[in-house]
């Protein structure tokens, strides 16, 4: 199974602590997270003030450390609107990204505005692209896309806070897109409460799936986690006795 680790999203550091900010921190994290068990890694490039961004001075400088703490690894980030002032900026700065230092894969919404274009534009610059949809309302809109058989996976991050509505929304999803013909590999996550009913779900359906202190920050148990990497090592070990 594919598990990939999301080391920071828009987690603060009055969340958590030792979320990683800066390239540096973001690099040191995702190597513990892979050694830790990771596949790939998700991480969102941050400003000086925390912020989110796609600006890519913050993008190139992420991808550049990661590469040096972790080579041969695999790195993607977000292209969410919520990193800028809409479609329009969105697609200047992804144009902009450095040729030396482009993500290896990136994940569009299919919830924003102007999805398509960007998801052509990620695979134009020569990414590997991963569609996501939050609802079953995006489901059509991901259909229709041009790009939508030249997706490495299809993410499904229900917004439900419910765990059982949130499970029942991703197998709803995911029955959906199969039953249109999507065949490419599909990864379930929750967020905060639905983290681990979610994750035990996409183990019991065969499918992929992600943790990390961008989803969620406490262990199965309800403890709070000591970082990325022991989430990492707690998806893996509870792997085999769901499989």
């Amino acid at each position: 199974m594919l598990l990939k680790a999301a080391i920071n999203g828009g987690r603060t550091r009055d969340e958590f602590p030792a979320v990683p900010l800066t390239a540096d921190q973001i690099a040191r994290e995702s190597a513990a997270a892979l050694a830790a068990g990771a596949d790939v890694v998700h991480a969102h490039a941050r400003t000086p003030d925390g912020g989110q961004t796609i600006d890519p001075v913050h993008v190139g400088a992420m991808v550049r450390a990661f590469r040096a703490a972790a080579p041969g690894g695999a790195i993607g980030t977000t292209t969410g609107l919520w990193t800028c002032s809409g479609h329009e900026e969105r697609m200047r700065l992804l144009a902009a990204w450095p040729e030396d230092a482009l993500p290896d894969f990136a994940s569009v919404a299919f919830s924003e505005e102007g999805a398509a274009e960007a998801a052509e534009l990620v695979l134009a610059r020569g990414m590997v692209l991963e569609s996501a949809v939050w609802s079953m309302a995006d489901v059509p809109a991901l259909l229709a896309s041009p790009t939508l058989h030249h997706n490495v996976r299809i993410l499904i991050e229900p917004e439900e806070e419910d765990a059982v509505a949130a499970v029942a929304l991703c197998r709803a999803i995911a029955a959906a897109l199969r039953d249109a013909g999507v065949t490419a590999p599909i990864l379930y996550h929750g967020f905060d409460g639905t983290v681990w009913p979610v994750i035990r779900a996409a183990i019991e359906d065969g499918c992929e799936t992600r943790v990390g202190l961008e989803d969620g920050l406490t262990r199965e148990d309800g403890e709070r986690a000591t970082g990325n990497a022991e989430l990492i090592a707690a998806v893996r070990a509870l792997e085999p006795v769901i499989a």
